[in-house]
């Protein structure tokens, strides 16, 4: 099968013809329809994370079981499926505690190390299916608890999304947050997952609601998604317009660039007693210094870091896609364009320039 592997840090995506063995235990063999292109999948591409190389990136993926493990009991062949970096293995105390997206074993849902590989080259080298998905390829070999069933009327594009930057996103602000109506919300940074968070705030019937980046075409597209103010990061102080705009700080503010300058920023911009919601994904080795008088004690802020929108994708996933098929949710505003697995290295140059929401995967030749 044709996938995009990365065989060197920082070398982008090469497509190979590789082999996928047979699903074995709870895995799942999917056939991949679309899988989108996601910030964290360029961080891992561009920054040591641990993954051995070569490895196949690819985590936001829609698509249809085609073949099943003899110990698989949640879905069956034909099925629909969106698929999910988040993995639970269902028995750890986390998990038996609904905190699916803090489990302790999620080392359990991938293959031990004497076992055969899920990916090979015809040489017999080990290809890594990185964060148990894999899915920049025509198919995908997935432990079941990282799959939900969606509904047949989801398109394949928009399904995709749900797996990632909109539990990521709208998760955030319903689920960490609990973001409440009335409330004022600010999100830095309006990609994937940030358009994310404005449906979220609008779901949640937030009150002021204020988008901030450098791009204006996103800008234009966040008011789409719900902004009620929008603030050119290029263009002036971001903490002082957004302390404007709500008359001392937003209640709930959330990152979603993941680099120490917006960090700052979104604690800052918090107002006394609110919460700087810390979203995007930091390279390795980052840090940012605080003030701790002036920007934590004093103010009285609190700083969570949120993983994958403290998401049940069991839960949420198929709470979401009926939202989309409700016309409450909106997914086809996210698209950017649809793509070929040949032109990954040009999405992904879309992705550094700011200037695409999410491209996805939709054609493999």
């Amino acid at each position: 099968m044709r996938a995009a592997v990365v065989n060197a840090i920082g070398a982008g995506f090469d497509i190979e013809d590789i082999e996928i063995d047979v699903p074995l235990g709870r895995e799942v063999l999917v056939e991949v329809k679309a899988v989108g292109l996601c910030h964290s999948d360029l961080h891992f591409a561009e920054h040591d994370f641990g993954n051995p190389l070569p490895a196949v990136l690819g985590h936001e993926l829609a698509g249809v079981v085609a073949a099943v493990g003899p110990e698989v009991s949640e879905v069956l062949i034909g099925q629909r499926v969106v698929g999910s970096l988040v993995r639970w293995c269902g028995t750890c105390e986390n998990c038996t505690n609904d905190l699916s997206y803090r489990c302790t074993q999620r080392h359990t849902l991938v293959r031990a190390a004497g076992d055969a590989p899920r990916l090979r080259r015809a040489d017999g080298t080990a290809v890594t299916a990185a964060m148990g998905t894999a899915a920049f390829a025509e198919y995908a070999l997935i432990h079941e608890n990282q799959l939900v069933v969606v509904p047949e009327a989801l398109p394949f594009a928009q399904a995709a999304l749900l797996g990632c930057s909109t539990i990521t996103g709208a998760g955030a602000v319903l689920n960490t947050a609990t973001v409440s109506p009335g409330d004022s919300v600010a999100v830095i940074g309006c990609g994937g997952v940030g358009l994310n968070v404005l449906s979220g705030a609008l779901l949640a019937q937030a009150g002021t609601i204020i988008a901030i980046d450098t791009q204006p075409a996103k800008l234009e597209l966040a008011r789409e998604f719900g902004a009620t103010h929008v603030v050119d990061a290029s263009q002036g102080d971001p903490v002082q317009a957004v302390r404007e705009i709500t008359g001392g700080g937003a209640k709930h503010v959330f990152e979603v660039v993941g680099i120490e300058a917006t960090t700052l920023q979104a604690v800052r911009m918090t107002a006394t007693g609110g919460t700087a919601y810390l979203v995007g994904l930091h390279r390795p080795g980052s840090t940012t210094t605080l003030d701790m008088m002036a920007d934590v004690l004093a103010p009285q802020r609190t700083i969570v870091g949120v993983y994958m929108g403290s998401a049940d994708i069991r839960v949420d996933i198929p709470r979401y896609a009926e939202l989309y098929l409700d016309g409450k949710l909106n997914l086809d505003s996210l698209i950017s364009r649809q793509i070929k697995l040949s032109e990954i290295n040009d999405g992904f140059d879309e992705m550094r320039r700011g200037s695409a929401a999410r491209s996805v995967i939709t054609a493999w030749d």
